[in-house]
């Protein structure tokens, strides 16, 4: 449904909120924002918060992976936010896609994923 996207601490950190379930126009707006912060900063540490995040429709799932195989070395680290129990399987799903290092965080860890995100 939806894919916000803002820019934290002078750029090196990219907060992504993704709610509802997503198709393939989100990723329309999504793709060009990601690539321009990538340009603009290099590597990035991403701040991914699923909190009401329902999944992917085929069209959308697809745009995700085309963009985990294009983007496999841009993410530094991913902080990855949920509230159900399949979203913290995709952060183990996620490892062999990316260089990124990966964590998952209960909902209710936000401020812990926000200060892991940031650490040097």
């Amino acid at each position: 449904m939806s894919i916000k996207l803002n820019e934290e601490n002078g750029g090196k950190i990219l907060a992504v909120h993704v709610s509802g379930k997503l198709v393939k126009a989100d990723y329309e707006h999504f793709v060009p924002e990601f690539e321009r912060f990538v340009r603009q900063h290099g590597k990035l540490r991403v701040l991914f918060d699923m909190t009401g995040f329902h999944g992917w429709d085929a069209g959308a799932l697809w745009e995700d992976i085309k963009f985990d195989v294009k983007h496999f070395a841009d993410i530094e680290r991913l902080a990855m936010v949920g509230d159900k129990k399949w979203q913290h399987g995709m952060a183990t799903f996620c490892k062999p896609f990316t260089k990124a290092t990966i964590r998952y965080f209960d909902h209710a860890d936000a401020a812990v994923a926000r200060r892991w995100i940031g650490e040097e």
